[in-house]
């Protein structure tokens, strides 16, 4: 009888990308590449990557230094907004902000995200099926990085708000059977030399 057996998640925001978001830049290549390099010993299997040519890009990098490993792209993994809180979910005090933040972005990512967000933590999250733990690695963007997070600490549907994640950085998800979730690392960027880390972040968060 088949069990179910562990998940690693590893999920990546992609290289800091061009003012244009066309692909990335010298610094947002060399991100990838290092942390390819990091990752090359993990036994993946497969990495996942957003359709837009900045995590496309990143995905590719990060694929050459691994071993036969397949790349696959996913709309799950792509650029949304994955909820749209509602005021009164929100601390009163920061309501505001908020919601100005979220109105910033288009009505269809506003109105797909929540979606293609939850279509992702069916396909990204928990346990699996077989006897052999699974690797996986995500190569997505911000907001999505923040939401599985969210969804693994079972933090309200509004907290992917405030969780921000550097370029090229790691952040680790194990799901174990009969456990829950466990964050094992987040916005990890010791692949990265200090003149590389914290780009993503505003300048005055760069430490």
């Amino acid at each position: 009888m088949t069990g179910t057996a562990t998940r690693y998640l590893y999920l990546v925001r992609h290289g800091e990308a061009l003012p244009d978001e066309s692909g990335l830049t010298a610094n947002g290549r060399r991100q990838a590449v290092l942390l390819g390099q990091r990752l090359r010993d993990v036994p993946f299997s497969a990495v996942h990557h957003g359709p837009l040519p900045r995590a496309a890009q990143t995905a590719r990098l990060i694929g050459e230094q691994l071993n036969g490993v397949p790349l696959r792209v996913s709309d799950l993994a792509g650029d949304y907004v994955p909820a749209v809180p509602a005021r009164e979910d929100l601390p009163a005090e920061a309501a505001d902000h908020l919601l100005r933040f979220v109105e910033q972005f288009p009505a269809e990512e506003r109105e797909g995200g929540p979606l293609l967000a939850r279509r992702a933590v069916e396909r990204f999250t928990g346990p699996v099926d077989g006897d052999e733990d699974r690797h996986e690695l995500v190569v997505t963007h911000n907001f999505l990085v923040g939401w599985l997070v969210r969804h693994a600490m079972d933090a309200p549907p509004w907290r992917w708000l405030g969780l921000n994640h550097g370029n090229a950085a790691l952040t680790v998800i194990r799901y174990a059977p009969d456990r829950p979730a466990s964050v094992l690392f987040y916005n990890d960027m010791r692949h990265l030399p200090a003149e590389l880390r914290w780009t993503g972040f505003p300048p005055e968060l760069h430490i």
